[in-house]
């Protein structure tokens, strides 16, 4: 069955060019447009990351309506492998976990935002279990 696919996210961050090189290294991203207080990535497949400056004092509160967590796939191991080496460098907090089937690897991005890489992806692996950590 086909239908609607995430296109975009958008993403509120303390400063935007930091977030910006950040992600553009993490998830192999182009960023397109930047100005005063945003800039545009874009990914393989179009896919858009969106991320807008909201000042270095702005809260992140976890357990209010909304999206809480990005979950990125890594494109293999070897891409997986890439990715924790960037989060590993450019993160104080980084911690791995297995799942059934998948292995999740965590840290903080610039404005200490969670950033989470999974592989293999759900499309290889289908999810069996809801994650504690994140949804319970």
């Amino acid at each position: 069955m086909r239908g609607p696919r995430l296109a975009s996210v958008v993403v509120f961050v303390h400063d935007h060019d930091a977030s910006a090189d950040f992600y553009r290294e993490l998830l192999n991203m182009e960023v397109t447009v930047r100005t005063a207080t945003a800039a545009l990535l874009v990914g393989r497949g179009g896919f858009q990351v969106y991320l807008r400056a909201v000042g270095p004092h702005a809260a992140h509160p976890v357990g209010h309506v909304g999206a809480q967590y990005v979950i990125w796939t890594a494109d293999g191991p070897d891409d997986f492998q890439r990715c924790e080496r960037v989060l590993r460098a450019r993160s104080d907090h980084v911690s791995t976990r297995e799942g059934e089937g998948f292995t999740l690897i965590e840290g903080r991005d610039p404005s200490g935002l969670p950033v989470l890489v999974a592989y293999p992806g759900p499309d290889e692996v289908a999810r069996l279990e809801i994650i504690t950590r994140y949804y319970v």
